[in-house]
């Protein structure tokens, strides 16, 4: 039986330590979808059309993976997608606690659904897609935490000061 995760998340935008869980991921399971939360509520910088563009052009070279949007329930996501495996990225304890909570609503939404815990590289366990927002609505120059097609889009977004 094929293995199936899901890697759900507002993405906005996609960082590099997005791409090191989907590219570790990739590598454990059989099939990732990285599915793009709509999350109107987060007024995104990036709409959600623009986010899966984004994590589709990231993620070209990864034959596995594959990029949704959705809104409503994950474990409704997870039904459709045919997948039973959640996979969420730990920064921090204080990420582990909130990731707990959901994790176990889900669970509980669903007996099937499991989720999956992966840390990011050291290097890369600082980066958030909020402080990255901020440091290009600011004028400065996010380029170093996210990939190449991020780092353009952002300039569109926010020119250089």
């Amino acid at each position: 039986m094929a293995t199936r995760i899901i890697y759900p998340g507002t993405f906005d935008p996609l960082t590099n330590g997005h791409l090191d869980l989907i590219e570790r991921a990739a590598r454990l399971f059989d099939h990732v979808t990285i599915s793009v939360a709509d999350s109107k509520k987060k007024n995104p910088l990036f709409s959600l059309e623009e986010r899966i563009t984004l994590a589709e052009q990231i993620t070209s070279h990864l034959d596995n993976v594959n990029v949704s949007g959705f809104s409503g329930l994950l474990v409704f996501h997870c039904q459709e997608k045919n997948a039973n495996m959640v996979l969420r990225g730990v920064r921090a304890v204080s990420d582990f606690e909130y990731e707990f909570q959901l994790a176990t609503m889900n669970r509980n939404l669903d007996k099937s659904i499991e989720t999956v815990f992966l840390t990011p590289d050291e290097g890369l366990s600082f980066i958030s897609s909020s402080l990255v927002r901020e440091i290009s609505a600011m004028g400065g120059d996010a380029a170093q935490f996210v990939p190449n097609v991020v780092a353009d889009a952002l300039r569109k977004k926010h020119p250089p000061k």
